[in-house]
């Protein structure tokens, strides 16, 4: 049984420790891993996952042992595969220490999701190291020629059989607070601040069909805020503006916000971990990317997009765009709404379809745990 460190370190946000979790537990219970999570800041993790204890040095939560990272390392023995989680960097002693076992470990640099074409070249590629360690570039991806995406094997069944099952739906909603309104359309919303929300907003709010809005805890509440004319917003509260009405939640554990994805009609997004959970519910979804510096983030914005819209007509795929382009630039959201409505029937089996593609190929879990069985094999 092989055993796997995993090292994190928090930025600003969850998607990292978002990511490195769920592949943790992957590990461990769809590969037979022995798993240590290196965590600098627990308290995101606990976030994600409420049994996470904070004064804890090392704890094991669903077979993971969640260790903290400190400041000052002390030393331990590296496990057989190690994997520096998105351009984090190792403790020095513990790479020196790597590069001193006599069989030294497969290191792997897990890289951020990009559907750009580079990806695909650059995916398994060596780089050496001091020492004598050689590192491995490991790219997520949506083509056959990167390492897939998140996704636990029984993911879709899952998630098939919640959404054919209208009680359990209303359950879910009914343990938030929210009873679904008479043919009203559920829409969840997680992203960063964006100027552009009061347009969408008031277009919802002047639609003609109902429309529930479930917004979790995040940094999109002062926006939010702003709009509803309103002081502090409290989870468990709603608010209704002419066709719209708004529910404030917490924060969801990511059981739970799976099922939030699952239960929604159409799904704003943020990041990578949720917008990769958000196309495996197979609805229409709208993607806040991280901003990066010098508008990097555009090119990997259109080129996720030259992939998710190549099956779709021109006039739903120009749409779909209309609507990514102008919630990334924070305005035009009334207008390109109003446009995605139009062809609404066909992006929602577009979602479907893509979900289906997607999990036609082999999970980022699996791809690793294969890449170190092809290591071992070189290597012997």
């Amino acid at each position: 049984m092989a055993r796997w460190d995993i090292f994190c370190t928090v930025v600003d946000n969850y998607g990292d420790i978002g990511v490195t979790w769920r592949l943790a537990r992957q590990l461990v219970a769809e590969q037979g891993a022995t798993v240590r999570l290196w965590v600098d800041d627990l308290a995101a993790l606990q976030r994600l996952c409420p049994q996470a204890d904070l004064a804890a040095a090392q704890q094991s939560i669903a077979g993971v042992t969640v260790c903290h990272w400190p400041a000052d390392w002390t030393a331990v023995e590296p496990a057989d595969v190690v994997i520096e989680a998105f351009a984090c960097h190792l403790p020095a002693a513990f790479a020196a220490a790597m590069a001193a076992r006599p069989r030294q470990p497969l290191w792997l640099n897990l890289e951020y999701l990009s559907a750009e074409d580079w990806v695909g070249g650059c995916h398994g590629l060596p780089s050496p190291q001091p020492g004598g360690l050689q590192k491995f570039f490991f790219f997520p991806g949506f083509r056959a020629d990167t390492g897939g995406l998140l996704r636990e094997g029984d993911l879709l069944a899952r998630r098939q059989a919640f959404q054919a099952d209208a009680q359990a739906r209303q359950a879910f909603l009914a343990g938030l607070g929210v009873p679904p309104l008479p043919g009203a359309r559920l829409i969840s919303l997680f992203a960063y601040e964006n100027p552009g929300l009061g347009e969408w907003l008031d277009v919802l709010a002047a639609g003609p069909r109902p429309t529930q809005l479930l917004v979790p805890q995040g940094r999109i509440l002062g926006d939010l805020q702003r709009w509803l004319g309103e002081g502090e917003l409290r989870p468990g509260h709603a608010w209704q503006r002419g066709n719209l009405r708004i529910h404030l939640l917490p924060f969801l554990r990511q059981e739970d916000y799976d099922l939030l994805l699952w239960a929604c009609d159409f799904n704003a997004v943020r990041g990578e971990d949720s917008f990769v959970r958000a196309q495996w519910a197979a609805r229409p979804l709208l993607w806040h990317i991280y901003e990066q510096d010098e508008q990097a983030h555009w090119d990997k914005l259109e080129a996720f997009l030259a992939l998710y819209l190549a099956e779709l007509s021109p006039t739903a795929a120009s749409a779909v765009a209309g609507l990514w382009r102008a919630w990334n630039a924070g305005q035009g959201m009334g207008e390109s709404w109003l446009a995605l409505e139009q062809v609404w029937p066909e992006v929602a089996e577009q979602a479907e379809r893509w979900a289906a593609q997607q999990a036609s190929r082999p999970d980022l879990a699996a791809a690793l745990a294969e890449f170190y069985r092809n290591w071992l094999s070189c290597a012997a």
